[in-house]
């Protein structure tokens, strides 16, 4: 779905479409689209007035058919005009194939596109992963001395010797008296 939407939104930035398209005094504007879009009817506004194709449930009818007119298709026009009861289902399949591209329970199935988000999104944490234990082996200093069991033991001790913030701080949840923690 995201590529079928980056791929429609980059079609749209090659060449503008400009608006007041089915003006009859801008020739230059319908030639423009015609070289666009081709034989292909424009059937009508569109997204945003212009006359692209689109698959969309928020959007279900596009603005100009699918194919372009063919000998066989143009045959199936003028049968359809008279009943509907004398075409075969095959007919009105085609017809159908001739207007839009697929069904819309074509269009809204699940893609499987989200696996290969996951997938992205997996390769980059592991990346970042890889990347942290790249500089934590080769680029950070080793951890000073003071940082190891005893050492931290030997300043605590330190802390509560001098009485360092008795009011809030660490030396606050010692007994001095029985010399254990209250």
């Amino acid at each position: 779905m995201a590529s079928r939407i980056l791929t429609l939104g980059l079609r749209s930035l090659k060449k503008p479409i400009p608006l007041g398209y089915c003006a009859a005094s801008d020739h230059s504007a319908a030639s423009e689209i015609r070289a666009l879009i081709g034989n292909r009817e424009v059937v009508g506004f569109g997204h945003n007035g212009q006359p692209n194709y689109v698959d969309s449930p928020s959007f279900p009818l596009p603005a100009i058919r699918w194919k372009e007119p063919t000998k066989d298709i143009l045959a199936l026009k003028e049968k359809e005009k008279g009943d509907w009861h004398k075409l075969s289902i095959e007919e009105k399949k085609a017809l159908y194939r001739a207007s839009f591209r697929q069904t819309f329970s074509e269009f809204k199935a699940p893609s499987g596109e989200w696996k290969s988000i996951f997938g992205f999104a997996l390769f980059f944490a592991s990346l970042g992963l890889w990347m942290f234990i790249a500089l934590k082996v080769f680029v950070y200093n080793p951890l000073p001395i003071s940082f190891d069991e005893e050492h931290k033991r030997a300043q605590l001790k330190r802390m509560l010797d001098l009485k360092m913030n008795p009011v809030t701080g660490i030396a606050s949840e010692w007994d001095y008296e029985k010399n254990k923690w209250k």
